[in-house]
């Protein structure tokens, strides 16, 4: 088996870590985080769970985990045909008889998620579906906004109407002093839920965490398809640092959220320290038995717009507490007035009428502290920077 193989062996769960094989978690770091299934259990046993953007990474993924902690019923609310199919049927043909629902929707269209909550009556929602990509929000910044801010309103009213127990958003380290838009479409989001917690009796909360590995669109899947094409591979700077997390990681991470959140919180997994993407980089080759510079060439292409070169945690404003979980702490972030939140949505709304400058005018006045980044120049064309966290394949 090839080491591409075994890698997404582990990530799906049926692979097996051992000094022989791949081990991600040398390259990050730390051990794998393990999250209280008993409370889980308690929070999603006999539950209406509705997850949107189920068909994604990260919405697929806690698809499979509330399986295992038997609900009532499990919703899937997804825009992409083709993906909604997929994890329909995988769920049906393990989970045989239990009550999934494959709702085709699109989070934007209030009349379609109004009528799928007043049917489906869902206690539990976990709110997976955005636009995620940096580069391609900054070409396309209305986007953003429909989506990531507009869209987590109608999901967000449509639970507070249908009096839900619990609305868990799934956000993101972007939005600490965002540099980008999709950041501060995050944030804007984060605001609206959080505005919602005191508006009835939905526990409204967030969780943020850093990129995915494995995750549609992630570096790894296209520094294995570079390095499987000969290279070279290209990476934006060489001491570009992201914090990283397994798909099942995050996933439970958001679950566990919602379990243990009274309402209002931002939370956050220790992800350990942030991973330099030129060692993981170099680390990939390795392990595919080829040599970094020699076999494979690494290009560096410059920071994109939005982009920063180390991801943040918290903004010094904010106050960390710890939870019930060693690994998971709790961002108390100071809540918008319910008046402040409106005026976000107003001067957003308006601003989709006009260009992309005057969207992003618009974001710089609803998030403070965001700061657009304009695209950095590359670094050398090759890196001798020594490899740190190399194992023998």
């Amino acid at each position: 088996m090839s080491i591409w193989s075994r890698i997404n062996d582990w990530w799906r769960g049926r692979g097996q870590t051992n000094a022989a094989t791949f081990d991600i978690f040398d390259l990050l770091g730390r051990n794998p985080i393990c999250l209280d299934t008993p409370e889980l259990q308690r929070f999603l046993a006999g539950k209406s769970i509705l997850v949107t953007g189920a068909g994604g990474s990260i919405g697929s993924e806690i698809c499979r985990q509330s399986m295992k902690f038997c609900p009532r019923r499990l919703v899937l609310v997804e825009r992409a045909e083709n993906a909604l199919f997929e994890i329909d049927r995988e769920l049906g043909e393990r989970w045989i008889g239990a009550d999934i629902r494959p709702c085709l929707a699109d989070i934007c269209d209030q009349e379609r998620i109004t009528a799928i909550f007043k049917e489906e009556q869902p206690d539990v929602i976990f709110h997976c579906a955005a636009h995620k990509h940096v580069p391609l929000m900054e070409e396309n910044p209305g986007e953003a906004v429909k989506n990531n801010v507009l869209g987590t309103r109608i999901v967000a009213d449509a639970a507070l109407d249908t009096r839900c127990h619990a609305f868990v958003m799934v956000s993101t380290d972007k939005a600490v002093n965002p540099t980008s838009v999709m950041g501060a479409t995050k944030r804007c989001a984060e605001l609206y839920v959080q505005s919602l917690n005191d508006a009835g009796t939905t526990r409204f909360v967030a969780v943020r965490f850093g990129n995915v590995i494995g995750s549609s669109g992630s570096v790894v899947p296209i520094f294995q398809k570079q390095i499987a094409a000969g290279g070279p591979v290209t990476v934006t700077h060489p001491e570009m640092k992201r914090y990283f997390m397994t798909i099942p990681e995050a996933s439970q991470l958001v679950m566990q959220a919602g379990a243990i959140g009274q309402g209002g919180e931002i939370f956050i997994l220790d992800m350990g320290e942030p991973v330099r993407i030129l060692d993981l980089a170099r680390q990939m080759i390795i392990q595919g038995g080829l040599r970094p510079d020699e076999d494979i060439q690494i290009k560096f292409t410059g920071v994109r717009p939005g982009e920063k070169l180390y991801e943040e945690l918290s903004a010094g404003n904010e106050q960390t507490r710890p939870t019930s979980h060693e690994k998971i702490r709790v961002w108390q972030l100071p809540v918008a007035s319910r008046g402040q939140v409106e005026l976000m949505l107003q001067t957003l709304t308006t601003a989709l009428a006009g260009g992309p400058a005057n969207i992003v005018d618009a974001l710089k006045q609803c998030v403070g502290e965001y700061q657009p980044r304009r695209a950095a120049a590359p670094g050398p064309e090759k890196s001798r920077i020594p490899l740190r966290l190399v194992r023998a394949a």
